[in-house]
């Protein structure tokens, strides 16, 4: 029997769907562990040529209603590896059945808890696709906030960041996304939002204040409809003398760095990000 698209499947469906899609997420060369302690939920990834220095978090996509450290476990993997850098891999609540800010929460208390085990902010990098993008985005600006030391830079795979889905290339690209048209975005954003207003910052997180952000690394497609989504927070932040850089290709799928295992493009978007990383961290470290 044909499957549904996904767009037309109820939440667990699209979850037991996308799982099983993910059978085989082991990647060679990482060893991991499932925890489930307090705020520190999810997946601990450690690559073999971990040097112990540093720490990324992965927020992985799925529109905010699927996905989880097994799914995006090729990427994240991948990423930590290239940087040579253990990876914790959050799994946070969904929605709807845990609207907006549900996630944000989740990975607030997560970070402080990596904090709590003595990682410094500035030797954690925030790394995220899609809805994980704009998570990483709303945490920093929880993060900021709150006084709390700030991760030391930003990893953005086609960041889902408008949840007022207000870019002109919802429209403009609905002929050339392979993935979505302008109203799944749409109807997305209803099912995650519950009682929260659609431009609140930490669920816009485009319409926030970028001030003092870390550097950022931003990776969108020139056929995406959410390219405004990243093209609009690259501009934000640049005026606000963040260092951030903007890698728009031609012709990918949305947040294609996801398919590490599958295309070149992928790799070499991956093997872009982990240097960023380790750019960074020397950087930091002032090495």
């Amino acid at each position: 029997m044909k499957s549904k698209p996904l767009h037309e499947m109820d939440p667990n469906e699209l979850r037991a769907h996308v799982e099983k899609w993910s059978l085989n997420a082991n990647p060679k060369g990482v060893s991991v562990e499932r925890v489930d302690d307090g705020a520190l939920i999810g997946e601990w990834q450690r690559p073999e040529n971990s040097t112990g220095d540093g720490l990324i978090l992965y927020l992985h996509g799925g529109g905010y209603v699927f996905g989880s450290p097994k799914t995006h476990r090729p990427v994240s993997a991948a990423l930590g590896r290239g940087a040579g850098r253990c990876v914790f891999s959050l799994d946070y609540r969904l929605a709807p059945e845990n609207p907006v800010p549900a996630a944000v929460d989740d990975a607030l208390a997560c970070y402080r808890a990596l904090l709590e085990m003595g990682y410094d902010g500035a030797s954690i990098s925030l790394a995220g696709d899609s809805a994980g993008g704009g998570l990483a985005l709303a945490l920093t600006l929880a993060v900021k906030e709150r006084g709390i030391a700030m991760p030391g830079s930003l990893v953005l795979f086609s960041p889902w960041t408008d949840l007022t889905v207000s870019g002109e290339s919802i429209r403009s690209n609905e002929k050339t996304d392979a993935m979505f048209q302008a109203a799944h975005i749409i109807g997305g954003a209803k099912r995650v939002l519950g009682d929260c207003e659609p431009s609140a910052a930490f669920a816009s997180p485009l319409f926030a204040d970028h001030r003092g952000f870390p550097p950022t690394l931003i990776f969108a497609s020139d056929n995406e409809v959410l390219l405004d989504d990243s093209t609009r927070l690259y501009e934000r932040m640049r005026a606000v003398g963040v260092d951030a850089t903007l890698v728009v290709e031609n012709d990918l799928t949305h947040a294609w760095p996801i398919f590490v295992s599958w295309t070149p493009e992928a790799k070499a978007a991956v093997r872009r990000a982990s240097s960023f990383i380790e750019t960074q961290a020397r950087m930091e470290r002032g090495a």
